[in-house]
């Protein structure tokens, strides 16, 4: 069995960071270094401040797994300095990370791809107190949240004109361009996306009615059944437009795409995350295990996924030997061994996505039948 081509290379976790879901990054850092640790990889704790830069170069980082959630970690921004730093990195590259990032842009591109997403509206912070009265285009219920962040931080539900411009407000503490969008009033599910195989889907039932962030970060507070309680045909066209969400934004890796359905149970793509919390019990992790992908395997495959994406990226190794890197296994500019397949690819995709075998639900992540 040839050797992986990051078992002898420094591998930086990236964690923490500068937004408000660093206590959340940290916990998903700390779970996958302990599982590269276990699998036997080189890796070390990278707690990422302004300084980031710096500390990579010191600790002389040779591939990164970025573990980092929000603004300033999943937005492009780390994935740009690390192409300038010529380190391979985990997960989507600069443009996929910004698209998915922000939800406004994000919508256009799915209605332009035809991917169903729930109607919506922008208002900017500056005209909320312009014109606090500018009516809706959209019947109430809508769902209320900023443009830029994650883990349903600064979201809310108005149900009455009263809530409405509250509601703004909260949101406009957050970012300076807010979406407004339909209420979507069936099931809330989410399909994991690994290498280019979508996972076991999700139904999320939060015991409040509502996956707010006390929903999502409280034991107890929601239930996660897989796989989720829809008919067949929803299931496989919500697993294929989780897809083409992700493929249409440009995202590598792995992600995880957010769902709800509506009152005839079809379903709609709310957001895509290009990178899901990676705790034993995060989303990602559990369909992952459902298909039979213990934790530690899903964090090495995600691991020997780091590239540099900019077409014709050099490796700071690379770079320092002119381009004739000899001390490790040949590695591409995509984290590839040479003369290997992508590992994306070992997942064998068969068929069109309507006719899979489905077994209790779910596509075979190992391509068997």
């Amino acid at each position: 069995m040839k050797e992986q081509p990051f078992k002898k290379r420094r591998v930086g976790v990236l964690m923490g960071g500068l937004s408000r879901e660093r206590e959340i990054s940290l916990k998903t850092g700390k779970a996958v270094l302990k599982a590269l640790i276990d699998k036997g990889y080189n890796a070390h704790p990278i707690d990422v401040g302004p300084d980031v830069a710096e500390v990579l170069f010191k600790e002389k980082i040779e591939c990164a797994f970025v573990a980092l959630h929000g603004r300033y970690g999943e937005d492009g921004t780390v994935q740009g300095m690390l192409e300038l730093m010529g380190i391979p990195y985990t997960g989507s590259g600069v443009l996929a990370s910004a698209l998915a990032m922000h939800k406004v842009i994000s919508k256009k591109i799915l209605l332009c791809e035809k991917i169903p997403t729930p109607a919506y509206e922008v208002f900017g912070r500056g005209e909320i107190e312009k014109d606090p009265l500018r009516p809706l285009s959209l019947p109430l219920p809508v769902v209320i949240k900023p443009a830029r962040e994650g883990s349903t931080i600064g979201i809310s539900i108005v149900r009455t004109k009263d809530d409405l411009l509250p509601a703004l407000r909260e949101a406009a503490t957050y970012d300076d361009e807010i979406l407004v969008e339909e209420f979507m009033k069936g099931k809330e599910i989410t399909v994991g996306i690994l290498g280019d195989i979508p996972l076991p889907i999700i139904e999320i039932v939060p015991k409040s009615g509502f996956y707010d962030y006390h929903s999502k970060y409280t034991k107890g507070e929601t239930q996660y059944i897989i796989p989720a309680r829809i008919p067949r045909e929803k299931y496989l066209y919500a697993q294929e437009i989780g897809l083409k969400a992700f493929r249409s934004l440009g995202c590598s890796g792995c992600a995880r795409v957010d769902l709800m359905t509506d009152e005839e149970g079809n379903p709609f793509v709310i957001d895509v995350n290009t990178m899901p919390g990676m705790t034993e019990t995060s989303l990602l992790p559990q369909a992952a295990a459902f298909a039979g992908i213990a934790f530690e395997e899903l964090v090495e495959r995600i691991l020997l996924g780091a590239a540099l994406k900019i077409e014709g990226g050099m490796s700071r190794m690379e770079r320092r030997s002119g381009g004739n890197h000899t001390s490790s296994p040949s590695v591409n500019h995509r984290g590839e061994d040479k003369g290997t397949k992508p590992s994306q690819e070992s997942f064998k995709w068969k068929t069109d996505s309507r006719r899979r075998r489905v077994d209790r639900g779910i596509w075979k992540v190992d391509g068997s039948r």
